[in-house]
């Protein structure tokens, strides 16, 4: 049986690793071999890509070679890592995955469908089965993020570029309503983790799990 790809999107200081791993409890307690991963990371190779998109010293980086850059990361990753956990039956979980893309270059970078038709060849035709997007106003996330230590190249970015990638996840969530689920990650922890756990028995429902 194929597993389940869950994936969570949003922008910096939205809390997604706190409900990464209330997801994994969940799944854990249903007694299913749970993987987590990231974007961009999740591999060897991934994860020195990584190093490079997120250097704060990579300032004068072009925007198509970040996109180029990312859909490397993701291609390496699909291949390597998440389609075989998949294939083995396992439950993945991913901070991050294509969506991202389109939200952060295609809406942020304003460069439009080719970030869409370059990660297509990327992901292979791999999609989630759910993305929970972890909506927080980006001033807000900002400042959750200046608690927790140096800003990395993106989240150095100025608050209107916050706004765009915010705007390019709604319009998402908008085209995509049977996958993609706007979480309010304004409200406190548990609150957002009883609103995930509903969309999570829904599909295990679905799922047959």
């Amino acid at each position: 049986m194929r597993g389940l790809f869950i994936t969570l999107e949003g922008g910096d200081g939205a809390g997604k690793s706190t409900q990464i791993r209330n997801i994994e409890s969940f799944f854990d307690k249903k007694g299913l071999v749970v993987v987590h991963t990231r974007e961009p990371g999740g591999t060897a190779i991934s994860e020195k890509l990584r190093d490079i998109l997120l250097d704060a010293k990579n300032l004068e980086m072009n925007a198509v070679t970040e996109m180029l850059i990312y859909a490397a990361a993701r291609a390496q990753h699909v291949r390597e890592f998440v389609r075989p956990a998949l294939e083995e039956g396992k439950i993945v979980i991913c901070d991050r995955f294509v969506d991202s893309s389109i939200a952060y270059q295609a809406y942020g970078r304003d460069l439009g469908d080719m970030v869409a038709e370059v990660n297509s060849y990327a992901i292979d035709g791999l999609m989630p089965d759910i993305t929970f997007w972890m909506d927080i106003d980006p001033k807000e996330g900002k400042e959750r993020v200046s608690k927790m230590g140096d800003f990395d190249r993106l989240e150095m970015e100025k608050l209107d570029f916050h706004y765009k990638v915010r705007g390019g996840y709604q319009a998402l969530a908008e085209q995509n309503p049977e996958r993609i689920k706007r979480i309010d990650a304004s409200k406190a922890v548990d609150e957002i983790s009883r609103d995930i756990e509903i969309y999570l028995e829904e599909l295990c429902r679905r799922k047959g799990l």
